[in-house]
């Protein structure tokens, strides 16, 4: 039985969530952040006991909520590559600062990551049940990542966190928990869901599907030899610009990771430019069955698939989901994953609106054949350097290798449903170089711009994998 003390603390805390989930301004989220009530440094100053710890059950909550990301991310609009990376990586530290107090020897990142020095803390005396915790946070955050999910898919966030219970009964025994623990647990994973919520609205990239904001001017590309146009065949105007403004979750800077300066500019027939080019249009012309594939296999379009990052977030699910990890194994996996490929996105992004690179289909028009397209798919809306694909892709392989072993052999089923796998691959980082190149095999990117790409997204890894799980 709760004492007077407790009851009242919990009643608090509900008036204060009813709040919070009624808010969508910054104001309300600077006054939760300043409310010493919910609200401390980190769990590691806090020691919890709980029983039974978050290893304890399996990690089927954190395998449904992200194998129904996936979909979202294909169905909602709005979700462009590093817009779908960015709310991954909010999803991933959703799921792990939910549980973390349930996770002996980890401790919170808050204090680590950029301007967040704060969230809930688990109260020492009050047990909580680790996945009603992880149910009702990644309900409540799925909601807000996917305010503008169509009502069928809103339908499907509510269903999923109803049936979780029924669906996984032996890690939501009712004999096991009780109704105050039950309803206790809700109420933080909801409350850490919004605590989150707020830090994330004010990183730049909050709502980007939207409208474009007052304040951000329309940006228009430089001119000269070299610099990056709009493409054919819509000639689109350039995608999220401005989104290596964006804060990033580990990186202090996005110049902390750069990738190597491209091969210089130049038309000369003789030139390594001239080269890289022709070698894009060469194989355009006679790529093999396998290299087109390879092509369409990476492509990972939105509105198509879950996007590249869901592609890899999709890689490890499977993996915890095939190694019956528990739920605090799959939270330190997609908060490390997901945060390092929202990361990998706003450092790519950042260079390539730095050097405004031609893209291949542009040159090769100008100065090798006036009729070339490309052969695939339509080149995206934003500079060639470096590639985005790349950059991501090698900065999921690095964070995959040390959480599952650098000579993992394993089965990629995200394409599964369209007929295109399942597909093997000996470790991470030949599934990563496969898909870098296939970025040329498609014909949207010279190879520097790939081999460039790898190399700033082992970078981002290496940032990320850096961060103090353990203290």
């Amino acid at each position: 039985m709760q004492t007077p003390e407790r009851s009242h603390r919990t009643t608090r805390l509900r008036h204060w969530l009813g709040q919070a989930m009624r808010a969508a301004d910054r104001a309300l989220a600077t006054v939760l952040l300043m409310t010493p009530l919910f609200f401390g440094t980190a769990y590691a100053q806090t020691s919890v006991t709980v029983a039974p710890p978050a290893a304890a059950y399996s990690s089927g909550v954190a395998y449904e909520w992200f194998y129904l990301v996936s979909q979202l991310l294909q169905q909602t609009p709005g979700n462009s590559p590093p817009v779908a990376a960015r709310s991954l990586g909010y999803l991933g530290l959703t799921l792990y600062e939910s549980v973390v107090p349930g996770m002996p020897g980890y401790q919170s990142l808050a204090g680590q990551l950029n301007e967040l020095s704060s969230l809930p803390w688990a109260q020492p005396d009050e047990p909580l049940h680790w996945p009603t915790v992880a149910n009702a946070s990644m309900a409540t955050m799925t909601r807000m990542m996917f305010s503008n999910a169509s009502a069928e898919n809103k339908g499907r966030i509510d269903l999923l966190e109803r049936s979780l219970p029924l669906k996984y009964p032996d890690d939501f025994d009712p004999a096991k928990v009780t109704a105050n623990i039950t309803n206790r647990s809700e109420t933080f994973g909801k409350l850490m869901a919004m605590a989150i919520m707020t830090w994330a609205r004010t990183d730049g990239g909050h709502e980007a599907w939207g409208p474009l904001r007052r304040n951000r001017a329309n940006y228009v590309p430089p001119s000269g030899p070299g610099t990056w146009s709009a493409t054919p065949s819509k000639y689109l105007p350039p995608l999220l610009s401005w989104w290596g403004e964006v804060r990033p979750f580990v990186l202090t800077s996005t110049q902390e990771c750069v990738p190597p300066p491209p091969t210089p500019y130049a038309q000369e027939s003789d030139s390594s430019f001239y080269r890289a080019a022709k070698e894009v249009y060469d194989i355009s012309n006679f790529a093999t069955q396998e290299q087109r594939q390879f092509a369409l296999y990476w492509a990972d379009d939105p509105g198509k698939t879950p996007t590249p990052a869901g592609h890899w977030s999709y890689i490890a699910n499977d993996l915890l989901r095939s190694q019956k990890a528990d739920l605090g194994r799959a939270a330190a996996t997609h908060v490390l994953l997901n945060m390092a490929m929202s990361d990998a996105f706003v450092a790519g992004w950042a260079a390539k609106y730095q050097y405004n690179l031609i893209r291949p289909v542009t040159y090769i028009q100008l100065f090798i054949d006036s009729n070339w397209v490309t052969p695939l798919f339509t080149t995206p809306n934003f500079p060639e350097y470096p590639s985005g694909h790349s950059v991501q892709s090698s900065a999921a392989a690095g964070v995959l290798e040390q959480q599952f072993g650098k000579n993992l052999p394993f089965t990629d089923n995200t394409h599964n449903d369209r007929g295109w796998g399942p597909r093997t691959f000996p470790n991470f980082n030949a599934a990563a170089n496969e898909a870098s190149l296939s970025r040329m095999y498609a014909g949207i990117h010279f190879r520097f711009g790939s081999e460039g790409g790898q190399a700033q997204g082992r970078c981002v890894a290496n940032k990320v994998m850096a961060l103090r799980l353990k203290p």
